[in-house]
């Protein structure tokens, strides 16, 4: 099997057509993670997938999993947990702490992980730009103090939300913080969430299946919109702690 490697010299990818038929979505191999090639990626579907010591994978997955933000589903265990909870769910507060809790959660499935430092330090850069943002869940300890029990991540361009990754070390914490980010994204005009990969997980809240080239069809459209609602940092649910400006000036 050949697989295109890319060039440092520009940020061309090859035809994703063929790596979809021919290499089961495995586009290329190569390049680097900077902003300009990372965007470019993902404006047409590509995403990179790799492990520590491995050289850049970059991948186009068909069909592609998504998440329209107003089919979201919230079991009734979870809307329970989420009106009677006291916690905070904000956005782009602490944006290195969850990519880092991302990359070193323990999964079941999984042996290692794909963020590894260099993926971290590139959404890091993605972040300070304005283009990657992180949703986390704080709780209070017995103390007072605020505590980070879960979050996300991903990337936003116009109106089209590629998820990354999220994390719990609380229960539910996770769970909690992904419904207020979807709220949020439904009201900021996105159009439809990246979920990439299929998983039992993201289909109980409401994720399908999408054809590829559907999916190629909507980032043409949504990418190049402005959302309606600015990716500030800001608190986008207090749900019973009090204090909370104060608590986050202390963290």
């Amino acid at each position: 099997m050949n697989i295109p490697i890319l060039s440092l010299k520009n940020n061309h990818f090859p035809d994703i057509d063929e790596a979809v038929k021919e290499r089961d979505g495995l586009v290329a191999i190569g390049g680097d993670l900077s902003p300009e090639r990372l965007l470019t990626a993902y404006r047409l579907g590509v995403f990179p997938w790799f492990s520590d010591n491995q050289p850049i994978a970059w991948w186009c997955l068909s069909p592609r999993t998504v998440l329209f933000p107003e089919k979201l589903h919230i079991a009734k265990s979870l809307s329970k947990t989420i009106r009677n909870t006291a916690y905070v769910v904000t956005m782009n507060t602490a944006f290195e702490q969850v990519i880092a809790a991302c990359a070193n959660i323990q999964r079941p499935e999984q042996d290692g992980t794909w963020i590894t430092p260099d993926m971290q330090q590139a959404y890091t850069h993605l972040h300070q730009i304005g283009v990657a943002h992180s949703f986390e869940y704080w709780h209070q300890d017995h103390s007072g103090s605020l505590k980070l029990g879960g979050g996300l991540y991903g990337v936003q361009i116009g109106r089209i939300f590629f998820g990354e990754s999220m994390f719990a070390v609380t229960p539910n914490a996770s769970k909690v913080a992904f419904a207020w980010a979807v709220d949020f994204l439904k009201k900021s005009g996105i159009y439809l969430i990246d979920c990439q990969m299929k998983t039992a997980h993201l289909m109980r809240f409401g994720a399908e299946q999408m054809a590829l080239k559907d999916f190629q069809a909507a980032l043409n459209s949504y990418c190049d919109l402005e959302p309606l609602l600015s990716f500030n940092q800001k608190i986008l649910k207090n749900n019973g702690l009090d204090n909370i400006e104060n608590l986050f000036q202390a963290a």
